[in-house]
């Protein structure tokens, strides 16, 4: 079992009255990590610590911040070991799921590292005599950012990096299912000289997350929040937000389609169809929920894929997939499952269940009056829609409240491209998996997937304050 103190001001530090909360494996339902839950002042505490850090590190000049996040991407890779043990052991993903979320984690520091001098304004003409106006950006302030358990080094870093590459300070509050995978960024940014304050970690016990997220949220030094989660939660941070008049990025849920057309590449587009459905347990906000195919070679495709997914199996160490986050979890897979076989769906493959283990399933047939048609399965299974034409393709695909990833598999790259110009989401791929991310792309969603952008050039406008200052270079004429 590891610890995981909270970490303000770069110190470990026991939570009040020493309070603290288990993180059990989702498999063998051991205590993997025991956890600070952060009272109401703890969390007051690491703000303050950030609010008091926000001053100097906002003077840090743009190299050297640069060399701090090149020197954590380094540290997070060197310590990848460490990270895959607590990724492994909080989550029960797979090993490889581990190693790329430090990979890409670490891609994304060294991205947040090139954008540090792209923090930029401009000069404007003025149309007043003997005037110089000028736009400049600053930092915001501190960046409270919240992570979730899914990918969390990958969707821990990116909350933070580009928060501080601006100039901001920031408080990190881990999720209650991965408290030492999250704790341990912020260990990578204090051990690679990141100033006292600048990056702070606060973990809560699940039934203290209402008030402890409150306070957070109206701390008056917090100015910026950022949000990565389902939707369910993202309205409520929202909401929680707006009544404080502060900024939000959201990162939220979603329900991608997969267009399979007739001129596809059918093998090609059923290893993106498998690889974007069960990878990571189908655990991942870009997975291939819906897959629309042409009636003409839905046979053939649907074939192939329910003979791939056969051939997956989660569960053990040495198995494809992991298991899913809970028993809980996996049960609402087995709810969507018998919901759509009873309203005429049929069971291609998979959908054996045992406590938290799902094998990867696929459902023929899919209708709208199905659960699984509208809702986020955020599992292992994958439901077929077939289409008799191209406006019927896309109206399914454009059928839902999610609009963050889609994919579209067509030979006639312009038809697709065409197609991928129509649907409603923030990312769509032509003939490559729903399932893709790079570090400098900027990344987010659309509808109830969420708002704004995290990484590139759009994500300084997010952490940033744009002002007009001026200076008046000769007396001036006023009418008063």
């Amino acid at each position: 079992m590891q610890q995981a103190p909270l970490l303000i001001n770069n110190r470990d530090l026991a939570a009040s009255g020493g309070a603290h909360f288990d993180c059990r494996n989702p498999v063998s339902g051991e205590v993997v990590t025991r956890a600070a839950a952060a009272s109401v002042a703890d969390a007051g505490a690491a703000v303050d610590a950030a609010a008091a850090a926000f001053g100097p590190w906002g003077e840090v000049l743009p190299a050297q911040r640069q060399a701090l996040l090149n020197a954590a991407a380094e540290l997070l890779l060197a310590r990848m070991p460490s990270f895959e043990a607590a990724i492994v052991a909080e989550t029960a993903s797979t090993p490889a799921w581990a190693r790329f979320n430090c990979q890409l984690a670490a891609d994304m520091l060294r991205e947040a590292a090139a954008m540090v001098t792209h923090v930029q304004g401009d000069i404007i003409p003025s149309n007043r005599a003997g005037s110089i106006a000028m736009v400049v950006r600053q930092p915001a302030g501190v960046v409270l950012a919240f992570a979730p358990w899914n990918a969390p080094v990958l969707l821990g870093v990116r909350a933070i990096a580009m928060p501080l590459a601006c100039g901001n300070t920031v408080v990190l509050k881990g999720s209650e299912l991965s408290p030492l995978s999250h704790r341990l960024i912020g260990e990578v940014l204090r051990d690679a000289g990141f100033p006292p304050g600048v990056c702070n970690v606060v973990l809560n016990a699940p039934a203290d997350s209402g008030p402890v997220v409150d306070a957070l949220i109206a701390h008056p030094a917090v100015r910026r929040v950022s949000f990565t989660g389902s939707t369910r939660v993202g309205r409520v941070v929202a909401e929680r937000c707006a009544r404080h008049l502060k900024r939000c990025l959201l990162g939220l849920g979603g329900k991608a389609p997969l267009l399979v057309l007739d001129d596809a590449d059918v093998d090609e587009a059923v290893k993106a169809a498998a690889f974007g459905a069960f990878f990571n347990q189908g655990q991942i906000c870009m997975s291939t929920e819906r897959i629309v195919v042409d009636r003409r070679i839905a046979d053939s495709f649907i074939a192939r894929l329910a003979e791939r997914a056969r051939g997956l199996r989660a569960g053990a160490a040495d198995c494809a997939l992991g298991a899913m986050i809970s028993a809980e979890a996996a049960g609402r897979i087995r709810q969507l499952i018998d919901d759509a076989v009873r309203k005429g769906a049929e069971l291609v493959a998979g959908g054996d269940i045992a406590g938290s283990i799902v094998q990867p399933a696929l459902l023929d047939h899919v209708t709208p009056a199905m659960r699984i048609y509208h809702e986020e399965s955020f599992g292992p299974i994958a439901a077929v829609m077939r289409f008799d034409d191209i406006e019927e393709a896309i109206s399914i695909a454009n059928d839902s409240e999610y609009g963050l990833s889609a994919a579209v598999f067509g030979r006639d790259t312009l038809r697709a491209f065409q197609i991928a110009q129509r649907i409603e989401s923030a990312i769509c791929h032509i003939n490559g998996p729903t399932v893709q991310d790079e570090a400098q792309i900027p990344f987010g969603g659309l509808k109830a997937s969420g708002w704004g952008r995290f990484g590139g050039k759009p994500a300084i406008d997010e952490f940033t304050e744009l002002r007009w200052i001026s200076i008046q270079t000769r007396p001036q004429d006023y009418p008063l």
